[in-house]
Formats: C-alpha cells, structure tokens, sequence
C-alpha cells in the first residue's frame, strides 16, 4: 500500500505538474512517458546539465546515422545499433527541457531555440545515414524524410506564433512514436533486407498527407484569428 501511495504522490502531485506544465502533449504513449521523465528527472545527478542532456540526445541521432553507414559499408546487422542510438536520443531529448523544469531553471526562449536547432541538424543527419545506405532512386527517400520532417517542424513555429501553443506532436504521433516505428522498420530491414526502402515509402507518405492535413487545419485557425481581429476593429 506505501509503494502505490508512494507512486500516486510521484505521477500525480507536484512533480507532474511542474514538469510538464509549458508543454501539453497528445501523442499516443503520452501517459507513459510522462511517468518515465517523472521517475528519471528526480534521479539525474546534479552536475548533469540540461545542456548536457541535448548534447547527449544529440550523440544518439549521431549512432543513429552511424548504424546506417556502417550497415552499408559492412552488415546489415549494424542497424540494429540504431536502437540505442535512438533510445539514448530518447532519454537526451526528452529530458533536458523536463528538468530545467524541475528544477525550476527553464530557460524558454533559449531551449526552444536549441530545441528546434538540434531537431533539424538531427533529422538531416537520419536523413543522410539513410541516403548513404539505400541504393539508387531510393536515395531520394532521404531527401523527401528530411523535407517533409523540416515542414513539420515550420507548422509547429508558425502554430506557437500565432496561437501562442507549442506542440511537438501531430495528433497521436509525436517524436517518440516516430522513434519507434523508425526502430521497427531497421529491424524489419536486418529480418527482411530490402524492406526499409517500401517502409520508407510509406512513411513519406504518410508524413506528407499528414502535413497536409495539419497546414489545412493551422490556415483555418489562423483565418478564424483574423476573421475575429476584423470584427473587433469594426
């Protein structure tokens, strides 16, 4: 009975709120991550920086790119390494902004500005192990993830700027969903080579029609604010 208590005190109480209070989140694994960062914030040691964090996430986008060189110039096998990299882009991203809330040092404009720094350079470094590993046409692939990831990033700029609300997900997917699918398919690709090109397609696809259907939805809101700005003037 202490422990559950214990636990309703930790993933309901203070430390939730304060944590994840600048940043409403939709994505599908929401809850559970948000007792993860809740667990792992309060057990970061102190001389361990935000900062330090983001570089660290950084490193793993790093692995990530680096599994598909070495896949392409040595075993396929070496995708599997992407796996970490991932996760250890996982625990850098998601916690460097989550514990300067924590332990309430946040820095908005600077984190948001290095956030979204880092997240472009990553998605150009996936982008480009990914195009070193493919072959011929499929390269483009490479190209069109790293555009259409770019697009996503500009709707959630222009969404903060004119509604004041920054989200880093897209419905029900958000960075970690998008992780772990990607992880998949490296793994589909080490159990069935020549797969992660079709799943590449796909997911192309699908990040383009998605982007379409979340610009649609900001030009309607941005539309509705000036409709409402017209009517006051008047």
């Amino acid at each position: 009975m202490t422990t559950r208590n214990n636990l309703k005190s930790l993933f309901n109480g203070e430390v939730l709120r304060n944590v994840f209070s600048d940043r409403p989140r939709t994505n599908l694994l929401k809850r559970q991550e948000e007792m993860a960062i809740s667990w792992l914030v309060q057990r970061i040691p102190a001389f361990i920086t935000s900062n330090m964090l983001t570089g660290i996430g950084f490193f793993g986008n790093m692995i990530v790119c680096g599994s598909f060189i070495l896949a392409s110039f040595f075993n396929r096998n070496f995708l599997l390494l992407g796996l970490l990299g991932f996760a250890v882009s996982w625990f850098g991203d998601s916690l460097d902004g989550r514990l300067a809330y924590y332990r309430n040092k946040p820095r908005k404009k600077y984190g948001f500005t290095l956030d979204i720094t880092i997240d472009w350079i990553s998605i150009i470094l996936i982008g480009l192990g990914y195009i070193v590993y493919a072959e011929g046409t499929w390269k483009l692939l490479g190209y069109g993830f790293v555009v259409l990831y770019g697009w996503e990033i500009i709707i959630a700029l222009i969404r903060f700027s004119i509604t004041g609300r920054y989200s880093i997900d897209s419905g029900k997917v958000g960075p970690t969903e998008v992780r772990i699918i990607i992880g998949l398919i490296m793994i589909a690709e080490v159990l069935f080579p020549g797969s992660l090109n079709y799943s590449a397609f796909v997911v192309v696809i699908a990040l383009f029609f998605v982007n379409i259907l979340d610009t649609r939805q900001l030009l309607r809101v941005a539309d509705n604010i000036d409709k409402k700005e017209a009517r006051e003037k008047t």
